[in-house]
C-alpha cells in the first residue's frame, strides 16, 4: 500500500513557498536502493503532482518525492510570474536537493517535466546520477513534438471506437477552433487505454494545472538547446528515454534521437502505451523503472 506521508514546505532561492509530496510504500524492505529517494518533476506543463500518484506501484521500490512546481498544488505563486519561464525553476530544483541533503539525485521527469529536469541537469551534472525522462519533451535539447507527429500517432489508434470523433476533434485542436467538447474528445489519443479510471485522471487535467503558468513555462529565453547538448554529450549520469508504444509526444523514434544525444542513455518503449505509460500497465512500467535503478546501484 502507497502512503502519503505529507507535504512539507521549503522556501525557494527567491522566497516563494515550495511544496512537495513523499510517497512510499509502507512495506518496502530498507535496502540502500528502496531508501535512496526519487525525486519526481511533473509535467503538464505546471500540473501539480498528485496527478503522478504512485506511479503505477513505482513507490513499492524507491521513496517518490513528488515537487509541486511554483504556483501548483500546495506551493506558493511566486512575487515575479516571470519565473514560471523553465529556466527560472531550475532553482526550486536546488533548493529541493539542498533541503534533502542529497549529494546527487536521482531524478525522474514526466512530459514538459523533462525540459525542467534537464536544464537541471545541464545547471549542476555534477549533482545528477541518474535522470529519467517519461515520454518527456526535449525542448531544452532543441526537440518539439510536431503536429505531424501527433497525426503519426493519431493512425494507430484507427481500430478504437472513439478514433473518428477524436481526430476530427484533433483537427480543430490544431485549428485553433476547439471547442471544450474537442478538447475532451482528443484526450483519448494521450492513454493507451479509455477505461473509466483513466477518466477521471484525465478530467482532473483542467483543476490541477495553472494555466498562467503554463503559458510562460516555455517562453523566449528559457531554452539554449546547443549549450544544453554540449554538457548532454558530457553527462556523466546514466539516462533512460522511456517512450510510449502509442505517443506522439514524443514518438519513439524521436525518443531514441533524443537519446542519442547523452553519452550513456538507454530507450525503453512500452508497448501499448500512451503518455502516461504508468497507468496503461502499472507493473511494465514500475518493473522497467526500478530495473533501470537498480542496475546503476549494482555498478556501484
Amino acid at each position: 500500500m502507497a502512503l502519503d506521508v505529507g507535504m512539507p514546505v521549503i522556501i525557494g532561492q527567491d522566497g516563494t513557498e515550495l511544496a512537495y509530496r513523499v510517497v512510499q510504500d509502507d512495506g518496502h524492505e530498507s535496502t540502500r536502493a528502496a531508501a535512496e529517494p526519487l525525486v519526481c518533476i511533473p509535467g503538464g506543463p505546471m500540473r501539480a503532482s498528485a496527478y503522478l500518484g504512485d506511479l503505477g506501484g513505482l513507490s513499492g521500490r524507491r521513496p517518490l518525492v513528488m515537487l509541486d512546481l511554483r504556483g501548483t498544488g500546495g506551493s506558493g505563486r511566486p512575487a515575479d510570474p516571470g519565473t514560471y519561464r523553465c529556466d527560472r525553476q531550475v532553482g526550486d530544483v536546488e533548493a529541493l536537493r539542498e533541503h534533502l541533503g542529497l549529494e546527487r539525485l536521482d531524478l525522474l521527469a514526466h512530459s514538459a517535466g523533462g525540459d525542467l529536469a534537464i536544464l537541471y541537469a545541464v545547471a549542476h551534472p555534477e549533482r545528477v546520477r541518474t535522470l529519467t525522462l517519461v515520454t518527456g519533451r526535449g525542448r531544452a535539447l532543441g526537440f518539439d513534438f510536431t503536429v505531424e507527429h501527433r497525426r503519426e500517432a493519431l493512425e494507430l489508434r484507427k481500430g478504437e471506437p472513439w478514433f473518428e470523433a477524436g481526430r476530427k476533434a484533433f483537427e480543430a485542436v490544431w485549428a485553433g477552433t476547439a471547442s471544450e467538447a474537442d478538447w475532451g474528445a482528443v484526450m483519448p489519443f494521450f492513454y493507451g487505454r479509455w477505461d473509466a479510471a483513466v477518466r477521471a485522471h484525465a478530467a482532473r487535467e483542467v483543476e490541477e494545472t495553472n494555466e498562467e503558468a503554463a503559458k510562460s513555462y516555455a517562453a523566449p529565453g528559457a531554452f539554449d538547446p546547443e549549450a544544453a547538448r554540449d554538457v548532454a554529450a558530457r553527462l556523466e549520469a546514466r539516462v533512460l528515454v522511456l517512450a510510449g508504444e502509442l505517443d506522439g509526444g514524443p514518438l519513439p523514434r524521436v525518443a531514441a534521437e533524443i537519446a542519442g544525444l547523452f553519452r550513456d542513455a538507454t530507450v525503453l518503449v512500452q508497448p501499448g502505451a500512451g503518455h502516461f505509460p504508468w497507468l496503461d500497465d502499472p507493473g511494465w512500467f514500475a518493473g522497467a523503472v526500478a530495473g533501470f535503478l537498480e542496475a546503476g546501484e549494482a555498478g556501484n
